[in-house]
């Protein structure tokens, strides 16, 4: 079975950093397109980024600049480094692909 664990996430102040996580298991991680979404209180599921195969990136716009998509193969593993981080980027992140999603790592940023 897929399962896909994301990780990282917690309180932080604005401007600040968090990088988060996202181990899978159950597939072959590599032949994959991964994506990162969010879910913020009382808001819609929105499509942070993916990352596509051939190594090309889409970002939601109000996160182009701050945050960065990565992954290692090698690992499993997917990335999100966020920087300069701001309240309305309060949400719970998922990773994912397809129909496949993690049950999510909760992010705060407050002052």
């Amino acid at each position: 079975d897929v399962q896909l664990v994301e990780s990282g996430g917690g309180l932080v102040h604005p401007g600040e950093s968090l990088r988060l996580s996202c181990v899978g298991s159950g597939f072959t991680f590599a032949n994959y397109g991964m994506i990162w979404w969010r879910r913020a209180p009382g808001k819609a599921l929105e499509r942070v980024s993916t990352l596509n195969r051939d190594g090309t990136t889409v970002y939601l716009e109000s996160v182009k600049g701050r945050f960065t998509i990565s992954r290692d193969n090698a690992k499993n593993t997917l990335y999100l480094q966020m920087n300069d981080l701001k309240p309305e980027d309060t949400a719970v992140y998922f990773c994912g692909f397809g129909i496949h999603q993690g049950p999510g790592t909760q992010v705060t940023v407050s002052s």
